[in-house]
């Protein structure tokens, strides 16, 4: 396989990931344009961007141009994705598509009673094993945990996890059906898309749109993570509001690709598997398809570390709404709720006097689903652990377990540190989620669970004050 990736930096301000103060990650080898949703362009050979057209009858060294969609022509210009990409073959050509291990592949697309059970009981799993079996690449060790909705309507979203030993060869997915926001909790991901390489290490996201191929490589061996989707809708940004213009996740520190083709000599075969409403489905091909020599647009791949967020918290008494942990959001047609969110509770300062410092006891009209990518949760510090997750469904109580309120209700209150060397997430939705028999029934689910809060100690006194 032949390779050639940019020979000259491209024109927008861009930089190769180091070590720093706020990067708990590995580094990273690749190059990157910065900021969000950007109009960004990038060339791996000078010149092989069109000037002033999207569409020369014949583009710079024989290519091809091709529009990649992620909204519809006519949706406003201030919501309106798309890219050009300038591809040495273009993507039409494979041949016809078939199912892909139809039946057993563990992806469910139709959340209903036919696919999936529902309960509203409080929900938690131990770290999912990655599996021993050889040849378990990403798309192969892909799984649903639950969901809800249909993507035939573009409309709910879905929770995965993912286990693999092997990297994809001379494989590429597609996913036709949502946008998937990806988790990586043991062992880094490099990650080839149409736009360029992405390499991403635990405590890092990397966001992938609907449509966009993507293969899989593991630089570590064996990993784990978790992955969400979204069937309408992209993610973005969170809306400030009263907290000003800065904080939370600063729009500098997204990280797209820069161009980077692949040539394949003639002969080589190559798998595209695509999940089309839940299903898999794989054609072949005699090429790469990463052989995209330039792109512009606002379409496109990205990363970000989590250990970049700007925290904001209370620094008087009382809490803030977990709201302000919000990296990214989906929204839906319902102001201020969300399709999905995605939160972490990253390591920071409590300083609230007067205040039960530990997450409060609520019941909540969104869906909680939380995983663990490192350390200890602050609210559960036993049996939810990395690589595990828990689901709190809507209006289900939750809250710390019994003997973080023992401690929470008992110590002095000092200003101090919480949560480091641990990073929680959540993936919270306006959606009430279905579970797959697979999630239901798996050996690491923990039956255990609810007896977290059966000691928490009963303090009533009548004639206290």
């Amino acid at each position: 396989m032949l390779s050639s990736e940019a020979v000259t930096p491209p024109p927008l301000p861009s930089h190769t990931a180091t070590s720093t103060k706020h990067d708990n990650v590995s580094v990273d080898p690749y190059t990157y344009q910065d900021g969000f949703g950007n109009h960004f362009s990038s060339e791996a050979l000078k010149g092989a961007l069109p000037v002033g057209q999207n569409t020369p009858q014949v583009c710079p060294y024989g290519l091809y141009a091709e529009q990649l969609s992620g909204t519809a022509f006519t949706v406003g210009r201030s919501g309106n994705q798309r890219s050009w990409l300038y591809r040495i073959h273009p993507s039409v050509m494979h041949r016809p598509f078939e199912p892909y291990n139809a039946g057993s592949h563990g992806i469910v697309g139709t959340f209903d009673s036919r696919t999936t059970e529902t309960t509203p009981t409080q929900i938690r799993w131990l770290p999912f094993p990655i599996a021993d079996s050889e040849g378990l690449d990403f798309v192969d060790g892909l799984r649903t945990i639950g969901g809800a909705g249909d993507t035939a309507l573009k409309s709910g979203l879905a929770v995965h996890i993912f286990t693999a030993n092997q990297s994809m060869d001379r494989r590429a997915f597609c996913n036709s059906d949502g946008d998937l926001l990806i988790v990586p909790q043991q062992g880094r991901l490099d990650i080839t898309t149409e736009f360029g390489k992405i390499m991403a290490a635990p405590n890092e996201i990397v966001v992938i749109q609907r449509g966009v191929r993507f293969s899989v490589a593991l630089p570590d061996g064996p990993s784990r993570g978790y992955a969400l989707e979204v069937y309408d809708g992209h993610f973005e940004l969170p809306d400030l509001g009263p907290i000003g213009a800065n904080g939370l996740a600063n729009p500098r520190d997204f990280q797209t690709p820069v161009a980077k083709y692949e040539s394949t000599e003639s002969g080589a075969e190559w798998s595209i598997i695509n999940k089309y409403q839940g299903e898999l489905f794989v054609a072949q091909q005699d090429h790469s398809p990463f052989d995209v020599v330039a792109w512009h647009g606002n379409y496109a791949p990205y990363k970000y570390n989590l250990a970049k967020f700007s925290v904001i918290g209370s620094v008087s008494f009382d809490h803030v709404d977990p709201s302000v942990f919000t990296v990214l959001t989906c929204k839906s047609a319902y102001p201020g709720t969300a399709v999905a969110d995605f939160v972490i509770f990253p390591p920071r300062f409590e300083v609230q006097m007067h205040t039960f410092r530990p997450p409060y006891f609520h019941r909540n009209c969104m869906s909680e689903f939380m995983g663990l990518i490192r350390g200890e949760y602050e609210a559960k510090k036993g049996g939810f652990l990395p690589g595990g997750a828990s689901l709190h469904s809507m209006m289900t109580p939750h809250g710390p377990d019994a003997s973080t309120v023992a401690n929470a209700t008992t110590r002095e209150l000092q200003p101090g540190r919480v949560a480091d060397g641990t990073q929680a997430f959540m993936f919270e939705s306006m959606f009430q989620l279905r579970l797959t028999k697979w999630a239901v029934e798996h050996k690491q689910r923990d039956h255990d669970y609810y007896k977290a809060w059966q000691s928490i100690p009963i303090t009533f006194n009548p004639d206290q004050i």
